[in-house]
């Protein structure tokens, strides 16, 4: 990864600490606290252990001192206590945070840049990656702020005692993060190589499960099972490779604190058997500055450890928010942007010139000119990759466009997208039905239907039978298993029955069905179409064709016949069409 997009990056993390600004302030606020009880502990520390040795006190003298010593303990330890809640808490408004932005974003884009990427890709990038970054607000950035307050809080305490030792300090304190940082930028670029490797084995694998079945009648399973292997070795090795620079690190900063600390206790070994005689201003450096010095060595170091430690969390934060920012900064071509309101009229949809984009700004068509009149039913048609889904989704609202896509005078991009969709109803090829019971997913087409109006599409859409015999309270299992495509395909129907809509999209509803499913597909969806609403389906069916008011033919992104059975059957493409 180039030093310019982690640049990026981090500024890009830092800006999304504003939803957990006060839970970070108020870590560093106790970390800061906790500081002063450790300097407070090895102060009396200090005393006590000067008070005995040179002062020849007696250790039962000190019982204030102790308790004092004890309450420093627990104080600390409370601290501590308090810290790991109150980072727990930042990263988790964080992680609920980002995953509403990509559910909003995956709102806004649509099904079709979903489609793009394999499920796998999406659950890793809303699981995997957004775990990734807790630690980045829980720990990381809270301690990089202590690791410059609390070096400062302890240099105003030693310096006062002895400027030799806080001289010390303060000159060895730079070679840690310089260190840090430059096996830091190695650890970032191998953690961002090992979320790329994730992600796309996440993806494989799903779709390997999905596609088991044919895997298995083609003979493919050996193949498919070493391919992912190979794809596991991959992951083991990167994560070895991020797990060796995190260690590399640490060292490092082991290394170089040992070396300070050492430096520390030279000097003050060559003070005490007089080899040398400055930094203690002409007053003498007593048995009580050398212990507190000391003593507070480690501890001047011990934030900057501590960043060292929580470092790879910054660097999988940075590999994380790489996918995380594209995504969620990405221009997509959409048109959820409008806020008009529906004229309370009967439905008429005029298209002129209008050219369907993909969500990355490609045409999808050549210029559409089209008009849907209220109560009519339209059947398109054309082979496949003509641009019918396109189409379908440029009136659902998923699609951009350029041009003019009039609903009853108003653009379609000027309108109010959730008011203009709760205006139609879709029954499309694979209806998906989501976790909860049957009640739930045929509630989905309209939240305030009665019972009387859920029986009543239950029955018009023939799924009645089955759903009683099942009970509307039975949970839907992940990817309908135990309920058949055709029972889907009926649940799908009720759905759109309970909805109050204008305009009724159906995109092959019996593509994937056996004659029998299919058949009480079309039963169901002739008592949908018998509502007089306005329809445009898409299929391939002569049957839907001869009963349509009129047809669309669609070749190449273009309609290139309009008319009715009798009047397209006997020429141009549409005859071709039949005669296949």
């Amino acid at each position: 990864m180039e030093k310019q997009r982690q640049k990026h990056l981090q500024k890009w993390l830092r800006q999304q600490q504003k939803v957990v600004k006060k839970w970070l302030y108020l870590n560093v606020l106790l970390g800061s606290f906790s500081a002063l009880l450790m300097i407070g502990q090895m102060w009396l520390l200090a005393t006590m252990l000067h008070q005995m040795i040179s002062l020849k006190r007696s250790p039962t003298e000190f019982i204030l001192e102790l308790g004092l010593l004890l309450g420093c303990f627990a104080g600390r330890a409370l601290l501590l206590w308090l810290r790991e809640r109150t980072g727990f808490k930042a990263g988790q408004m964080l992680r609920l945070h980002l995953r509403q932005q990509i559910i909003d974003k995956l709102a806004q884009v649509g099904p079709m840049i979903i489609q793009q990427r394999p499920a796998g890709s999406w659950a890793t990038l809303m699981l995997e990656q957004v775990e990734n970054i807790h630690n980045f607000y829980a720990r990381y950035l809270p301690q990089q702020f202590l690791s410059v307050i609390v070096p400062l809080v302890i240099l105003c305490f030693v310096f006062p005692l002895n400027w030799a030792a806080g001289v010390i300090l303060f000159v060895t304190l730079p070679l840690l993060p310089l260190f840090m940082a430059l096996a830091g930028i190695k650890a970032a670029e191998a953690n961002q190589r090992n979320i790329g490797i994730l992600s796309r084995l996440s993806g494989q694998f799903l779709d390997s499960l999905k596609g088991l079945e044919t895997i298995r009648l083609f003979g493919q399973a050996k193949a498919q099972t070493d391919n992912i292997y190979q794809r596991t070795e991959e992951f083991r090795t990167s994560t070895m490779d991020v797990l060796k620079m995190a260690f590399l690190s640490s060292a490092v900063l082991e290394f170089f604190t040992a070396i300070s600390i050492a430096v520390m206790a030279v000097y003050f070994g060559f003070v005490y058997l007089g080899e040398i005689n400055f930094g203690d201003y002409d007053l003498g450096v007593s048995l009580f500055i050398g212990f507190f010095c000391l003593m507070m060595a480690p501890e001047f170091y011990q934030p900057l450890r501590e960043l060292g430690v929580y470092y790879h969390d910054k660097a999988a934060a940075i590999g994380a928010a790489d996918s995380l920012e594209s995504f969620l900064t990405e221009e997509i071509q959409s048109q959820t942007t409008g806020s008009s309101k529906l004229p309370n009229q009967q439905l008429e949809i005029v298209a002129t010139d209008c050219v369907i984009l993909s969500p990355q700004g490609k045409a999808l068509s050549q210029l559409l000119n089209f008009k849907i009149e209220t109560n009519k039913r339209i059947a398109l048609v054309g082979q496949s990759g003509a641009g019918k889904s396109s189409l379908m989704n440029l009136l659902l609202g998923f699609l951009a466009y350029q041009g003019s896509v009039k609903v009853c005078g108003i653009e379609l991009r000027d309108l109010n997208i959730e008011e203009w969709r709760s205006k139609l109803a879709w029954v499309g090829q694979n209806p998906q039905l989501i976790k909860g019971s049957l009640r739930e997913n045929i509630m989905l087409g309209n939240q305030h239907s009665s019972e009387i109006e859920l029986k009543e599409a239950l029955k018009l859409s023939k799924a009645d039978e089955f759903v009683y015999r099942l009970g509307l309270d039975s949970e839907i299992q992940d990817g309908n298993i135990g309920l058949s495509g055709g029972q889907a395909q009926r649940i799908a129907i009720a759905r759109a029955l309970l909805r109050q809509h204008s305009l009724l999209l159906l995109d092959e509803p019996t593509a994937s069905l056996d004659m029998q499913s299919e058949q009480q597909v079309l039963n169901a969806l002739q008592n949908l179409n018998n509502a007089h609403k306005t329809t445009l389906m898409i299929t391939h069916r002569v049957e839907d064709l001869e009963q349509s008011d009129e047809i669309w033919v669609m070749k190449q992104g273009q309609i290139v016949q309009q008319g009715n059975f009798i009047e397209l059957s006997m020429q141009g493409f549409f005859k071709e069409l039949l005669n296949r």
